[in-house]
């Protein structure tokens, strides 16, 4: 009972809590990037080029189409104790580790570049480890499950 408990804790909440803020910050932005701006969850192209804007609204469609679907399918999934909800959940977990790993590095990447303004670049570099550890933490302990 507890092994599940923990598991509730730290996998299933913040797994919900990040869907709920892929929703909210990139599903929104993949119908209306332009939304995404004004909410303050996307750059605007005067900040970041046509190409930064173009580069987020491709991780934005991404996580519309395929991230949310997978997360949604895996959180549901192993809630039900299903072992195909915990490989399902484990996929999205991967995804979880990879874009703010290629974020930040694309961040980097454009330091400097003509038109390449981030408004807080701290930001970036507080949230997305801790996403992506987590994800990387969620893996190791979906694997270690019967």
């Amino acid at each position: 009972m507890a092994k599940r408990q923990l598991d509730v804790w730290t996998v299933l909440v913040p797994g919900w809590l990040l869907l709920a803020y892929l929703i909210y910050a990139q599903g929104i932005s993949a119908i209306n990037y332009e939304l995404g701006v004004a909410m303050g969850t996307q750059e605007p192209a005067e900040r970041i080029t046509e190409v930064g804007r173009a580069f987020w609204y491709g991780f934005a469609f991404g996580d519309l189409f395929v991230y949310i679907p997978l997360l949604v399918v895996g959180l549901v999934g192993h809630g039900l104790g299903k072992a195909w909800g915990r490989a399902v959940l484990t996929a999205a977990l991967g995804i979880t580790v990879y874009w703010p790993i290629v974020c930040l590095a694309a961040v980097v990447a454009a330091r400097g570049a003509a038109g390449w303004e981030l408004a807080n670049e701290t930001a970036y570099w507080i949230v997305l480890p801790i996403i992506s550890i987590w994800g990387a933490w969620g893996i190791w302990g979906l694997q270690r499950q019967e």
